[in-house]
């Protein structure tokens, strides 16, 4: 009986141990990730900054690695061009706003979502609208820039019609609403900002122009 008990303790202890081991790794790779993100995101920063002080024809890689901190051959680990990695900016703000959308309550009407999502965008003090703004009059005038864009549209973008097509029992393959919705929606809230930084315009801020985009999009943008 007391081998028995001995056999069931070590069987426990490598269980344990197993279990120990697997959370370590775990662990490890959690840790990987998150510096990987890291350096994907100061890199990524780096490139923005350099674009918006010199242009991006006077951008290079080296110089983006050196604003980083960290070498050349790490930038071209994450990015395959300057181009990319000034963009990588717009790509995640495409996740935001399929994080943000998706942990909104289910049963909420998609318009509510919608707009609760748009207002969290336009006033998130972490991302200085003005600060985006710029980089989207970068983008729109550099050739190089805009022809990168429409790649990382076309891959990324589709993301935010999935869950609108998630959420209101539609396909995205097949019905023209999640793509109509997130189209309009998108075009709102640049209209929305650039009127506010045309500085023409008498609303107290763009939560203001975006609310207001949002109510006329729900009435069918009816004639004023």
């Amino acid at each position: 009986m007391g081998k028995d008990i001995k056999i069931a303790h070590s069987r426990k202890f490598a269980e344990l141990r197993k279990f120990c081991t697997v959370g370590v790794v775990i662990s490890e790779i959690g840790l990987r990730d998150r510096k990987k993100a890291a350096t994907r995101a100061a890199l990524s920063g780096a490139a923005a900054r350099l674009a918006r002080a010199l242009g991006i024809e006077c951008v290079t890689a080296d110089a983006i690695a050196s604003e980083a901190g960290v070498s050349t051959r790490t930038f071209h680990n994450y990015f395959s061009s300057k181009e990319e990695a000034v963009l990588a900016h717009f790509e995640q703000s495409v996740h935001d706003w399929v994080d943000l959308l998706r942990a909104r309550p289910e049963d909420e009407p998609i318009w509510d979502s919608l707009e609760h999502v748009v207002v969290q965008i336009v006033t998130a003090p972490g991302k200085p609208l003005e600060e985006t703004a710029v980089m989207m009059d970068l983008v729109e005038s550099s050739p190089a820039l805009l022809a990168k864009k429409l790649e990382v549209h076309l891959r990324v973008t589709r993301l935010i019609g999935e869950v609108i097509a998630e959420r209101t029992g539609t396909n995205i393959d097949t019905d023209l609403y999640p793509n109509l919705l997130h189209m309009a929606v998108g075009s709102a809230c640049k209209a929305s900002i650039d009127l506010w930084r045309s500085g023409k315009t008498g609303a107290s801020g763009p939560e203001e122009l975006v609310r207001d985009a949002m109510r006329q999009l729900r009435q069918g943008i009816p004639q004023p």
